[in-house]
């Protein structure tokens, strides 16, 4: 598939903005091909408008239909098979391997929703009847079930250039719950986005979708990025980066005439507690596999755990050593661009400087002749009062770094917790002693994360119905939802409730002969069954 350096606007491909940009090779420095032309406002606004003239005959889809485009979709992306891993791996210097696994749980995600809205049961249909002899009033026949929101805006994510991009988990929830998608694509990687974006292109053209279904806008703008968000046709946002951004779109979006939803990811701390009685038995393996979890990918998951927790003790001192030394004989690594890789040392150096706070490891730094965006690993001690006082380490280093917070009591460990802010994650290890002896701080926690873990760590997120990938703000900007499982898809969708409609006219959902056969709430039980008609 050639590339020329366009976006995707519905079923065309355009050029037409004046402003160019290229792509860059994160390990090598040099510039790579094509020239990518930055799209206009006017572009943007055409995009989103040909999303909304397509949504009154995408939303009438049979879920049948849209099943079969999403599982193209997946296709298409096999076939252009080492293509794309190639020009991914150029341009983020992410590992074959991992592109390769990465592409795979795009396309499982793609299929995974191809399966649930052929099922059906997710519209959460509810039932209801009539009862005319109810008194003193007559009760009414109500029927209601979740309805697509419209055009969707998704901004792709710089670390996750297959799933959390183009043909990612928001496109896919997005276009499963009948909407239509306009992607604005990172700016680092232009070429994987390019690519995915002419197969879901293709994908619609041969599965008879109408042309403005999906779009694709190329440019490092942030204007380009708030227009988008401002068009008063555009129901919804998808984003997963910075806490900056993000806040600027949220804001963006509330302060419209018609303010809509901003389901950003926003990154997380995903603090890790390390309890007396698990560092007693199994502080060696917890180190090990706390050390390959902060530098597996440079640091750069939105899971990293970015701290660990524990009380002052030989047993923890002797810890902090064994993960500074594992961490320490991590060679430099290639972060995704050079913006990225500037904002991590500036974090370092930020957190090198800060008070009652010392660098107890860090691994060699990279060779003169290397590139900057080679960067160090490194481990951070501090004191509990230390971590309380100074909110920049209570906020995400993007990279590989980590910070060992030292507490000298129960109560610290408690007053640490209740400090932290919204995170995607919260993992705690701890012997059953633990377990009973420090339950006030599981209670603390559960109230900080999305997702509590017990042991391990929190690197690896299982796309599967029950992951809840997101947490209070500002790990995410709507602790309800989750970007990764297939409830993903509730994000996109609004509850409608038809009151005594003529039955004719009802969705298929929610006729009384249920021909999906899906799952519904009817009177208060849960059943498949048809209902009879009245006669």
């Amino acid at each position: 598939m050639q590339l020329d350096g366009s976006s995707i606007l519905g079923a065309e491909t355009t050029q037409s903005g004046a402003v160019t940009f290229r792509a860059h090779d994160p390990a090598s420095g040099l510039a790579l091909g094509p020239v990518f032309h930055e799209a206009t406002d006017a572009e943007a606004a055409k995009a989103v408008e040909l999303a909304a003239d397509a949504f009154p005959s995408y939303r009438k889809k049979s879920p049948e239909a849209i099943a079969h485009f999403l599982e193209t979709i997946a296709d298409g992306l096999e076939r252009l098979g080492p293509e794309l891993i190639a020009r991914a791996n150029s341009e983020t210097a992410l590992p074959e391997a991992r592109l390769i696994s990465e592409r795979g749980r795009t396309m499982g995600q793609l299929r995974m929703f191809a399966a649930l809205i052929r099922e059906g049961s997710w519209v959460d249909a509810r039932i209801d009847r009539a009862d005319p002899a109810r008194t003193p009033l007559p009760k009414p026949d109500l029927r209601k079930m979740l309805v697509p929101l419209g055009p969707v805006v998704v901004f792709g994510a710089s670390n996750f250039p297959l799933a959390y991009s183009v043909c990612g988990g928001d496109t896919a929830s997005a276009l499963a719950a009948g909407n239509p998608v306009v992607v604005k694509g990172h700016p680092a990687h232009p070429g994987t986005s390019e690519l995915t974006a002419r197969v879901v292109q293709e994908a619609a053209r041969s599965c008879g979708m109408p042309a403005g279904v999906f779009s694709m806008l190329q440019g490092a703008r942030p204007e380009l990025s708030i227009a988008l968000v401002r068009h008063p046709s555009a129901k919804a946002v998808g984003f997963t980066g910075s806490l900056q951004a993000g806040r600027a779109l949220f804001d963006a979006a509330a302060s419209r005439p018609s303010p809509i939803p901003v389901f950003a990811e926003m990154g997380s701390l995903n603090p890790i507690f390390v309890l007396p009685g698990a560092l007693k038995a199994h502080a060696a393996e917890i180190a090990e596999s706390i050390s390959k979890s902060v530098t597996t990918g440079v640091g750069q998951f939105c899971t990293k755990p970015g701290q660990i927790a524990g009380l002052r003790s030989p047993e923890f001192d002797a810890f902090i050593k064994r993960l500074g030394a594992l961490v320490s004989c991590t060679p430099p690594g290639t972060m995704l661009h050079a913006g990225i890789a500037e904002r991590y040392r500036a974090g370092f150096a930020e957190r090198s400087g800060s008070r009652g706070v010392h660098l107890a490891a860090e691994a060699p730094p990279a060779p003169r002749e290397a590139i900057a965006t080679q960067v160090p690993s490194a481990v951070f001690v501090s004191s509990a009062q230390s971590f309380l006082d100074d909110s920049k380490l209570r906020e995400e280093l993007f990279g590989p770094a980590t910070l060992a917070t030292v507490c000298d009591s129960r109560e610290d460990l408690e007053s640490v917790a209740r400090k932290l802010a919204g995170q995607l994650t919260v993992t705690i290890h701890a012997g059953e002693d633990d377990l009973r002896e420090y339950a006030s701080l599981l209670d603390i926690l559960r109230e900080k994360a999305g997702r509590l873990i017990f042991g391990g760590v929190p690197t690896g997120v299982e796309v599967v119905p029950a992951m809840q990938h997101g947490g209070p703000y500002p790990a995410t900007t709507d602790s309800r939802f989750t970007s990764v499982g297939t409830s993903a898809i509730l994000r996109f969708v609004r509850p409608v409730c038809y009151q005594n409609f003529p039955h004719e006219w009802l969705p298929a959902e929610l006729k009384n002969e249920n021909p999906r056969g899906i799952l519904r709430l009817v009177d208060g039980e849960w059943s498949r069954a048809p209902l009879a008609n009245p006669s």
